[in-house]
């Protein structure tokens, strides 16, 4: 019998590598998932070792060394930069007398900690109870099972039986709720759709300043904070372009490298949001040295969703940490590739409108409706979507709209168009192209 010692805020780190060196950003990164937890770092250890060893992952003489460290430090937590295996956790945990908490466990309790919203709780609890499944302890055994005896007859089960049951049934209490909540959110896309509304989805490396940069767009009050998963729930926000063109602004969770499979799973009512989005705005921190890798490793996470075919627009963030100025990079065939922002200090905001603008706007025609005075329905629906530039009667007795259409309005009104104009777009290219310059 093993009782699972109490944990504690005293933590040491630990970043085993198998097979290869220890790099510095992930030791760096590892800190901060940490620090983010809120533990109270004693130190950190890099470990090096051709392959993980079964037992103990790092090694008997390895954990010989921890144990020691343990008594001397009165340290409470060893947190790994390594996913362990039940049994490993354990084993570690019965040799040191303390707790044991590995990459995912550590990225779990962010999350718990993070969560506010209904379904962000529900979401984290999932993923939690999915995790801790595999690594029941059992800690009591006073219910023990059917024995001989006069006094000694049991309920016919262990504990840790009884426990596994009753996980197993809160985890399809859970689902059950998430499934409920995932037919709503594809109400609300249903809805979108219908109206022929766009989403815009904010990705990114976690902590590249995308609630800033959403709370700028949207001039909303969403939480921000320098710190790795500094927000979980997803929140939506209507977004005006301009007169006629509105867009739905999705903020979404941060990514990481090694991001659980289990809270992808538990997170896929709010992932679908970035799974169907028109567009992805990509943002990066400009300011890092890992950049690139940082793009990398949230395609690869996009990629395990099914998002990898949405296109996207990369926006550079924090380029005041990054002595860079405003500006947009335009591709070959004149599209915007990326955009230079930094949304703290409110500099290239009218860049990136702009690159939304002629995105969308490539997706809309200005044409002229004769409407007639008892068709007041489809008058209604042309406001309701903000598609109206300009609006007369003329000498026909006719409404004279100038409208915005997007494909799904244009057939609607395809009855009523006059004379349609060419496409163009409602900015003119060369008035954006003019403001990138």
């Amino acid at each position: 019998m093993f009782e699972r010692p109490k944990s504690g805020e005293r933590a040491l780190l630990i970043h085993p590598e198998f097979g290869k060196s220890i790099n510095s950003s992930d030791t760096e990164e590892f800190r901060l998932l940490a620090h983010s937890a809120g533990a109270d770092e004693i130190g950190i250890i890099t470990y090096t070792r051709p392959k993980p060893e079964s037992r103990f992952l790092i090694g008997h003489g390895k954990v010989d060394e921890l144990v020691e460290l343990v008594k001397a430090e009165k340290i409470e937590l060893l947190l790994f930069n390594h996913e362990l295996s039940p049994s490993q956790e354990r084993n570690i945990e019965k040799a040191c007398r303390c707790r044991v908490l590995d990459r995912t466990g550590l990225i779990l309790d962010i999350f718990a900690q993070r969560a506010r919203s209904y379904e962000g709780k529900l979401q984290v609890e999932l993923a939690q109870l999915k995790f801790i499944s595999t690594r029941l302890i059992r800690g009591w055994t006073h219910l023990e099972r059917q024995k001989g005896g006069i006094g000694l007859r049991g309920p016919g089960e262990t504990q840790l039986e009884t426990d596994r049951r009753l996980l197993a049934q809160r985890v399809k209490h859970l689902e059950r709720r998430l499934q409920k909540v995932r037919k709503q959110r594809e109400q609300s896309r249903h809805a979108r759709k219908k109206n022929a509304v766009p989403t815009v989805a904010l990705v990114g490396y976690t902590n590249a300043g995308k609630s800033t940069l959403f709370n700028r767009l949207t001039e909303s009050n969403v939480y921000q904070a320098d710190q790795l998963f500094a927000t979980l729930d997803p929140t939506l926000r209507k977004l005006e372009l301009n007169k006629a063109l509105h867009i739905v602004l999705a903020d979404t969770v941060g990514f990481i490298r090694n991001l659980p499979h289990d809270l992808v799973d538990a997170f896929h009512a709010t992932l679908q949001e970035t799974c169907e989005a028109d567009l992805l705005l990509h943002v990066v921190d400009a300011s890092s040295e890992l950049r690139n890798d940082h793009i990398e490793q949230v395609n690869q996470v996009l990629k395990q969703i099914g998002a990898e075919d949405r296109p996207q627009l990369l926006v550079f963030n924090k380029i005041d940490q990054a002595q860079q100025i405003p500006h947009i990079d335009i591709g070959d065939q004149g599209q915007v590739k990326r955009v230079w922002v930094s949304a703290l200090k409110d500099q290239g905001m009218n860049l990136l409108n702009s690159a939304l603008l002629q995105y969308f706007a490539s997706k809309h025609t200005q044409a002229t409706i004769h409407l007639p005075l008892e068709q007041t329905e489809l008058r209604a629906l042309l406001y309701e979507e903000n598609a109206i530039l300009s609006e007369t009667f003329n000498p026909e007795g006719l409404w004279e709209i100038e409208a915005s259409l997007n494909n799904s309005l244009k057939e609607r009104f395809s009855a009523y168009l006059y004379t349609p104009t060419t496409d163009k777009s409602i900015e003119h290219e060369a008035d954006f192209f003019a403001q990138s310059e």
